[in-house]
């Protein structure tokens, strides 16, 4: 299981913050929220984790829209790869877990 107690901000590349934006209209502020929101679903993405370990987070803005986000961590911040809205398999999915 993933620990993010000892996460002290985030990490943005600039390319990753007009790609999000630019492709999935997914402002970067928009993806920090959710890991402030509960329930947070975090999993390993095992297949993408060759150079450096990913993860998938499941979560909801501020404004209640789920995003699916690939983030890794760089020392004690998070860094997000990649964002955009759930789509419904991971919304079905998501509203399981809120239940449990």
């Amino acid at each position: 299981m993933l620990n993010l107690s000892k996460i002290e901000g985030f990490e943005w590349d600039e390319g990753n913050i007009q790609k999000n934006w630019l492709k999935h209209s997914v402002y970067y502020k928009e993806c920090e929220e959710i890991f402030t929101n509960v329930p947070l679903l975090l999993v390993r993405d095992t297949k993408h984790s060759q150079n450096e370990k990913r993860f998938f987070g499941l979560g909801y803005t501020n404004t209640n829209r789920f995003l699916f986000i690939v983030f890794t961590l760089r020392k004690n911040n998070i860094r997000v790869i990649s964002a955009r809205s759930m789509n419904k398999k991971e919304q079905i999915i998501y509203e399981q877990a809120k239940k449990i």
